[in-house]
């Protein structure tokens, strides 16, 4: 690719890149309204199953069977809307909800907070990696292992000949343990340990300690006010459980928050790992290349656009421009596509599938190269870079 981000920008409409405040505090308002009325309406679900109406109709058992139903639907649409509303916080993160830096800064920091996301600390490292994306030595999350640091050996080692299965030879039941795992601890794992971050960083990385090298002396300050909030919902999760138990913040708030955890990590992670994309080391790294490395996904359907904004259908837009709200997205990204054309990475296989998927074919990279793809369970890579395929490799 040979375009600059600036032939990128000019390529697109001025008016796409303008913020409107009043627009973002309409959406914000529709989601926190949204949240209201679910939460209102899962306030009722408990006295279902006692309703004579209803236990004559169907009796205890399907009364019960209704009940924790209507928690699983209740769950399903409170984890959309709650992961709507931490996709507001990411907006603001971005400067891209409003062009006063302070209201973005204080949207941003109650909505992340409430959703037990450090806000300024992770807004920190997310530009970073936005900055970096793709680089080995440099990204700050999803970066790949390596062939040596899963100690796998050489072709040449062994005459070419490895038993793959050695190495990755888990069950079908131990690998959704494990993509279970991921999808609902990924992200406070990341945020408490690095876990999927740069391996680069010292022993004990995390984005609470103001003094960890995710961060300059400048931006002390900032990381202590993320760690006040949190501290502060550590304080209301417990005054709340005292005052209404803990079963109930548990099914109201608890369980959401798990499911925000879920979408986001799904989504991030579907954004930036596939077979197909391109990680690079040195100098074959550039913003443009990285940026272009990611994925647009039609992630369910309508409703995943309605509910999450977007910003898993046009995400590679905002790489190429994180300050672009995202509901100039869809336009954006038409404009986008037609200026980058093969560059651009688009997928409308269904959201789970390809997490399954990717999942188990994103395994590790190559020790050597300056572009490079993931190999998969038995070694093999969907793609090959220019000096692999020269040297017959893969």
């Amino acid at each position: 690719m040979q375009w600059s981000i600036e032939e990128v920008r000019a390529a697109i409409p001025a008016r796409l890149f303008k913020r409107d405040t009043t627009r973002g505090l309409l959406y914000l308002a529709r989601d926190l309204a949204m949240a209201a009325i679910v939460w209102r309406l899962g306030m009722q679900i408990d006295t279902i199953s006692v309703r004579p109406a209803v236990v004559g109709l169907t009796g205890h058992a399907g009364a019960e069977v209704l009940r924790w139903g209507l928690w699983l639907v209740y769950w399903w649409f409170q984890g959309l809307i709650f992961t709507g509303i931490w996709v507001i916080g990411h907006e603001c993160g971005h400067h891209a909800f409003s062009d006063s830096k302070l209201l973005c800064d204080v949207i941003g920091f109650i909505t992340h907070t409430l959703l037990w996301t450090p806000y300024f600390s992770w807004r920190i490292s997310h530009h970073r990696h936005h900055s970096t994306h793709a680089s080995m030595e440099r990204d700050e999350v999803y970066v790949p292992w390596t062939r040596s640091e899963l100690g796998i050996p050489q072709p040449n080692e062994k005459n070419g000949k490895i038993d793959y299965e050695e190495y990755f030879g888990d069950t079908p039941l131990y690998t959704l343990f494990a993509l279970v795992r991921q999808q609902l601890l990924a992200f406070p794992a990341y945020l408490v340990c690095n876990v999927s971050g740069q391996r680069k960083y010292p022993k004990w990385t995390n984005h609470f300690d103001p003094n960890a090298v995710i961060f300059t002396k400048g931006q002390r300050n900032v990381v202590i006010i993320s760690n006040i909030g949190i501290f502060a919902m550590v304080y209301a999760v417990q005054l709340a459980s005292l005052k209404y138990s803990f079963a109930n913040v548990v099914k109201y708030y608890g369980i959401p928050w798990l499911c925000v955890n879920h979408w986001f990590v799904m989504i991030t992670y579907l954004h930036h790992t596939d077979p197909k994309l391109p990680h690079y080391r040195g100098k074959e790294w550039s913003f443009a290349r990285g940026a272009a490395a990611t994925f647009d996904r039609d992630f369910l359907g309508r409703m995943g656009d309605f509910f999450l904004h977007g910003v898993a259908h046009f995400h590679v837009i905002h790489h190429f421009f994180p300050k672009m709200p995202f509901y100039h997205g869809p336009e954006a990204t038409s404009y986008l596509r037609k200026f980058i054309g093969d560059h651009y990475n688009y997928s409308d296989k269904p959201a789970f599938k390809a997490l399954w998927e990717n999942y188990n074919e994103c395994q590790f990279v190559e020790d050597t190269g300056e572009v490079l793809f993931y190999r998969n369970k038995e070694g093999k890579a969907a793609r090959l870079a220019a000096e692999e395929v020269r040297s017959g490799s893969g």
